[in-house]
């Protein structure tokens, strides 16, 4: 294949490369000044047509002529890794769907997120987060990835489905391994792999929690975990297949702490980089939801929203992309789009702007936003609070950030400070 702008052979894109990796926003500055799409080819040689500008990203995320649906789009991703042959439909959840489906799954999911039930999470929230910064905050130096960015969003997910924290080890290594791409050498397994060993999990997990509810007589007030409630939903009334169920309770475990890991982690290197920020957010801690909001548009947790595909043929910034064509929305390049923000490759915790794309546009906005939110502001803002000479720990080495093309997000944040007494 040739690059469609300069003709000249390409194996893959620019934005494949290990350079683009640490930093890839000066490839997304270049795309942007050329074009508003373009055609690119990834390293296991799937063309998709990449969407750079903020107008367009944000139009592209609510089109309905762009699916979400896996059928559209079969044979490449089983190229990709993501499935394996005879997998078609195994993952029939929300995020994998079109209206009506989604519209009905989403429901379903939305009681367990309402404001109230939010609110009420966020002393547990604060109680997780001072544990764990209890276990380090003794020594000097920590990984705040791995004793932190990782372990909070993931135990509280835990709680909030009703799955056993005990196995988040193994989550992480299945979900690392489900958003790790094939063509990357030190790939953990194959994606479809890692999918297939979590729908065991929560088969048995589902099976598990039918024999304890015939059996239970508890409170009949409390209130159930959100994978017990779906499968009440499920039985009642058959609101959900037996597929459906599994595959949501395991897109709400990945989805539910891997976005708030980088959020988290990629908030923390902003600041850390930016003295001038980290200084004003500690002299005025009011500017935390702020600076949450920029975090997600500065270097946020998501680089690139997940594929669609064209049901027919779309015009995009003046490009037809043709019907059954792969559709990326590049989120990080129309995040430091100047024409939607000014001086966009400048952190400034005071911009207050709640319309980037970080959590998506439209039907598949993340619904589990407010939760990643809230665990952000307690994070940072309690780091900040009870650390409050933190700095990155030059002795380290050099930051690796994980590689998927899908989620930004570093493997570890080594930092450095005065030992609480």
């Amino acid at each position: 294949m040739a690059d469609p702008l300069s003709g000249a052979p390409s194996p893959h894109h620019d934005l494949y490369a290990n350079e683009a990796r640490i930093d890839p926003y000066p490839v997304y500055a270049r795309m942007r000044a050329k074009a508003p799409v373009h055609l690119i080819r990834d390293p296991n040689g799937i063309e998709h047509w990449l969407i750079t500008r903020y107008e367009d990203a944000r139009a592209a995320l609510a089109d309905g002529r762009l699916s979400r649906d896996p059928k559209h789009a079969w044979e490449a991703l089983r190229r990709s890794g993501l499935y394996a042959e005879g997998d078609e439909g195994s993952e029939p959840h929300m995020l994998n769907s079109d209206p009506p489906d989604h519209t009905r799954l989403r429901r379903l999911v939305a009681k367990a997120f309402t404001p109230r039930r939010v609110e009420s999470m966020g002393p547990r929230v604060q109680q997780i987060t001072d544990g764990l910064i209890d276990a380090f905050a003794g020594r000097g130096t920590a990984d705040l990835i791995t004793e932190l960015a990782f372990p909070l969003p993931i135990t509280v997910i835990c709680e909030l489905l009703g799955v056993p924290v005990a196995d988040r080890a193994r989550f992480r290594v299945w979900s690392t391994a489900a958003l790790t791409p094939t063509y990357e050498d030190d790939a953990p397994m194959p994606p479809h792999e890692a999918n297939r060993l979590l729908r065991g999990y929560f088969t048995d997990l589902v099976a598990e929690k039918r024999r304890a509810s015939r059996s239970a007589t508890g409170d009949e007030d409390a209130q159930p975990d959100l994978l017990s409630a779906l499968i009440v939903a499920q039985t009642e009334d058959g609101r959900l297949t037996e597929q459906e169920l599994i595959s949501t309770a395991g897109l709400l475990l990945v989805a539910g702490h891997e976005t708030t890991v980088n959020l988290i982690g990629n908030g923390m290197l902003a600041l850390l980089r930016n003295p001038d920020q980290l200084a004003l957010l500690r002299a005025r801690p009011e500017l935390l939801p702020q600076a949450v909001e920029e975090f997600l548009r500065y270097d946020g947790p998501v680089e690139r929203a997940m594929l669609r595909v064209a049901t027919e043929d779309v015009e995009i910034g003046g490009t037809v992309i043709p019907k059954g064509a792969i559709v990326t929305v590049g989120v990080a390049s129309a995040h430091r789009d100047p024409e939607r923000y000014p001086d966009p490759d400048r952190l400034d915790i005071t911009r207050g702007d709640r319309s980037h794309l970080g959590f998506g546009h439209g039907i598949h906005f993340c619904i589990g936003a407010p939760v990643s939110r809230m665990e952000g502001r307690i994070a940072v803002g309690t780091l900040l609070r009870r650390l409050p000479d933190i700095a990155p720990d030059a002795g380290a080495g050099a930051l690796r950030w994980r590689p998927t093309g899908v989620l930004r997000g570093l493997e570890e944040l080594p930092v450095r400070f005065s030992p609480e007494s």
